[in-house]
């Protein structure tokens, strides 16, 4: 015998738990913040365990990305996904955990660059492959088809 499990999948009225009908706009941005906040969740739980939050591994990334040039707080801030983030705070923080350095230009002491240091390359680098780990787990209901359609209709959405 045959036992068969039917998943009922839920839409967003039951998520948000009501029984209202919802203009398809609002059905979507509820929606969007709400598998947002979910995928947020699930990379955050993987980085506590690295004592580093979202936002600082974005910053170490965006830093990475610069490719051993030294970026100012505007350039970080002008590439953090979510520009919330209080990037003064968050190189701080990273800077005592030796992640990443700041630079006090000599000639001009206002002007201020922040670099990733060989630890923070290092830890990045660690971090791939688990990273890599969650965002499949998280993308795995969807084909490589699917998710250039999606990535493409939230960039048209933008």
């Amino acid at each position: 015998m045959y036992i068969q499990i039917l998943f009922k999948q839920m839409n967003i009225e039951d998520i948000i738990k009501t029984e209202s009908h919802l203009p398809a706009s609002r059905r979507l941005i509820i929606s969007l913040f709400s598998t947002t906040s979910w995928a947020n969740e699930r990379v955050s739980e993987v980085l506590k365990t690295f004592e580093i939050s979202l936002p600082q591994f974005n910053v170490l990334r965006i830093l990475r990305g610069q490719k051993g040039k030294p970026a100012n707080l505007s350039t970080i801030q002008d590439r953090m996904v979510s520009k919330m983030s209080n990037t003064t705070r968050l190189v701080d923080k990273l800077i005592t955990k030796g992640l990443v350095e700041r630079i006090i230009c000599e000639k001009n002491r206002r002007k201020v660059e922040i670099t990733i240091t060989s630890n923070g390359i290092e830890f990045l680098t660690k971090l791939d492959p688990i990273i890599d780990k969650v965002e499949h787990e998280i993308t795995k209901n969807l084909t490589p088809e699917e998710i250039e359609n999606l990535t493409q209709l939230l960039h048209k959405l933008r």
